[in-house]
């Protein structure tokens, strides 16, 4: 039997190119989000994360035509950037329901469907960021952190019934991310021009990192393993990054943080 994925946010960037790796895989691979076109890759079904009766209609869709669903990608998600002081807390609130609960209700949808199954594989996109909070991205660090803690949780809550929780964290990508990003310069002056330079050291990793197809395949071989461990990193120096957070003092970790990206 055909495995059935659902990828939210999979019109683009490392969703895209991961629904593109498990169509070649032959899983039949259906993309949420609010973009009028589809892809190449997948069948396309026009819902946003922020509203969840759209995501129960478009979930339907997918049952209703395949009977059951493998695997549920958790990948829709933005970026700001800028100090926290000068953020207005609605943007903040919107980072939020966009990556966190954006991915709860479309988890809240899956679950009594994967429970009534008996298995079935959430896989949530978190990011390093979470480990190691970003300097001028403090609400996008923050909403991923609670993405991880969230994931961890849920984990033991579903593991009696057959459904496998994993959390990547992803590391600098090459993606289309990186030009999406909001950027908030309000302030620069007052913190010494450090809120551009920040902002330009993160969007040079990121435009010097993996490619939007390794990462692709990364998520796919996850999506398809026998076996998936409940957190893992993408990218090796990422590996690296995350191994150190356990042995360096916390004090440590974020004064060299501070020192790259503040």
């Amino acid at each position: 039997m055909e495995k059935v994925v659902v990828i939210t946010g999979g019109s683009s960037g490392i969703g895209l190119n991961t629904a593109r790796a498990l169509a070649l895989k032959g899983c039949r691979v259906y993309e949420i989000s609010r973009r009028e076109a589809g892809t190449d890759a997948a069948v396309h079904i026009r819902a946003d994360v922020t509203d969840e009766a759209g995501i129960r209609l478009a979930i339907q869709q997918v049952v209703d035509k395949e009977k059951h669903i493998d695997v549920v990608i958790n990948n829709a998600g933005f970026g700001i950037s800028g100090a926290t002081e000068y953020t207005d807390i609605g943007e903040a609130q919107r980072q939020f329901d966009v990556n966190f609960f954006g991915m709860a209700r479309v988890n809240r949808v899956i679950l009594p469907i994967m429970r009534r199954q008996g298995y079935g594989r959430i896989i949530n996109i978190s990011s390093v960021a979470a480990k190691i909070a970003i300097p001028f991205q403090a609400y996008y660090s923050a909403s991923k952190a609670a993405m991880t803690a969230y994931s961890m949780a849920l984990y033991s809550e579903v593991k009696p019934y057959g459904i496998e929780v994993c959390t990547i964290m992803a590391g600098d990508a090459s993606t289309g991310f990186t030009d999406a990003r909001e950027k908030n310069l309000d302030g620069n002056d007052e913190y010494d021009g450090r809120i551009l330079r920040s902002v330009g050291v993160m969007e040079h990793d990121e435009l010097t990192g993996i490619t939007a197809g390794e990462a692709g395949e990364y998520v796919a071989g996850k999506a398809l393993k026998k076996r998936v461990p409940v957190l893992c990193t993408l990218g090796g120096k990422y590996k690296l990054f995350v191994f150190l957070t356990r042995l360096l003092p916390t004090k440590i970790i974020v004064e060299l943080v501070g020192k790259i990206y503040a």
